[in-house]
């Protein structure tokens, strides 16, 4: 049964696609960089090359999701920063030091939240900088942390960034600055064609978990990072995306949709907001997808 009604659901996909924009919002985590750089690159570099291809697809203002302490350490992260804003896109709040909040205690919780906030402050200007993406998606594991956490977030006027598209994209910025170092063309092509099926299985699992459970697309909210590899790759991945139908929309578009409504007022939830749990919740098994972390980490070694 469960079977048949995934496959209902890429059939409508399949027949839908080309008739109908689907909207995504991409946001981009660990700005003002993410991983190793391959020899020869800057993290201003990489933010610059994130800015100029969100500007070919005309991609609407987007958030990119700031580590304060990270940024403190050099003139040339914080230039990465004005160019990011320079270009019109926003800032949101990782966390100042990009703890982990499952193992955090509750004072060091809202320091990591509250600490971040002056240079936010700073660069954001008149612009609306009050969302919230968990480092490592990670909400607490217990409800008590869980609900500790959101209570801060809705004191403090929080929304949360939910995150309803991910193909582990930051795991390819490793590898990616290993075959560069070593001069392999070849483990870059691999990379280059792993990153892209990656990026449209996660646009397909997506798509076939929301159609099983609500008969419809709801806007997606895509997880990226500042990473070399991904600088490298936007270009060809927004490509793929509009050959697939994809919109590009603000996070604030893509989250005014009711499946986001516990996110976005920062309530208090049995867990993290995302398909496959509103999938188990239903009885439904999600797609199967693909595992690429032990090739990832095996190339270029």
């Amino acid at each position: 049964m469960i079977r048949a009604v995934l496959t209902s659901a890429l059939i409508s996909i399949v027949l839908s696609t080309a008739a109908v924009a689907q909207e995504v919002a991409l946001t981009f985590d660990d700005l003002p960089g993410q991983g190793t750089l391959p020899p020869g690159e800057t993290r201003l570099g990489v933010v610059a090359r994130l800015v100029a291809a969100l500007a070919d697809a005309d991609a609407p203002p987007t958030i990119g999701f700031i580590n304060a302490a990270s940024i403190e350490a050099g003139a040339e992260d914080a230039a990465g920063l004005k160019v990011w804003r320079g270009a019109g896109h926003l800032l949101g709040n990782h966390g100042w030091s990009h703890a982990n909040l499952d193992a955090a205690r509750e004072e060091v919780i809202e320091s990591e939240i509250t600490r971040n906030e002056p240079m936010l402050v700073a660069l954001a200007e008149d612009t609306d900088w009050r969302w919230f993406r968990y480092p490592f998606l990670a909400e607490g594991q217990t409800p008590t942390v869980r609900h500790a956490i959101r209570a801060v977030l809705r004191q403090r006027g929080y929304r949360v960034a939910s995150v309803t598209m991910d193909f582990s994209d930051w795991a390819f910025n490793e590898p990616y600055a290993r075959c560069r170092a070593a001069g392999d063309a070849a483990g870059v092509a691999t990379l280059e064609r792993l990153y892209l099926a990656a990026a449209e299985d996660a646009l397909t699992s997506s798509r076939m978990l929301s159609n099983s459970l609500y008969g419809r697309d709801i806007p997606y909210v895509l997880l990226l990072h500042i990473g070399a590899l991904d600088a490298h790759m936007l270009p060809r991945l927004l490509r793929m995306f509009q050959a697939r139908g994809v919109r590009l929309v603000s996070l604030e578009r893509a989250m005014a949709d009711p499946f986001y409504e516990v996110d976005r007022r920062a309530e208090n939830g049995s867990g993290r907001l995302t398909l496959e749990a509103a999938a188990a919740d239903a009885g439904l098994s999600t797609p199967p997808r693909l595992d690429l972390l032990p090739t990832l980490a095996a190339l270029c070694r």
